[in-house]
């Protein structure tokens, strides 16, 4: 089996740098907003209508995929490595997209 630990150390740093300059760019853009005088109304954000909607699909789509991934290690020559990642991501994916167009069709009917 393949460690993982050095490449989920690497992400977990890379990540927390990204964030860190994410946030200080945002904090210096507001800033810049109030000494201006300007309205901050462009940074306010849709709030999500259903989160709990969202992480239910999300997460029922990555337990498919383990099921698939394991089902593809099971009967086929896949690696299970690339079996399980693989499927998760891609129903994952799925779970997203298909959240996506039930929010959609949500604001067409509002």
């Amino acid at each position: 089996m393949i460690d993982l630990t050095p490449v989920l150390i690497l992400g977990v740093i890379f990540g927390s740098i990204v964030m860190l300059v994410y946030l200080n760019i945002r904090k210096k853009e507001r800033m810049t907003l109030i000494e201006k005088g300007a309205d901050a109304s462009i940074f306010a954000t849709k709030p999500e209508s259903s989160p709990t909607l969202k992480w239910g699909i999300f997460l029922t789509g990555l337990a498919v995929g383990l099921l698939i991934g394991n089902l593809l290690e099971a009967f086929t020559t896949l690696r299970p490595e690339v079996a399980y990642f693989s499927m998760i991501f891609l129903f994952g994916g799925m779970g997203l997209v298909i959240y996506y167009t039930i929010e959609k069709k949500k604001e067409r009917q509002n």
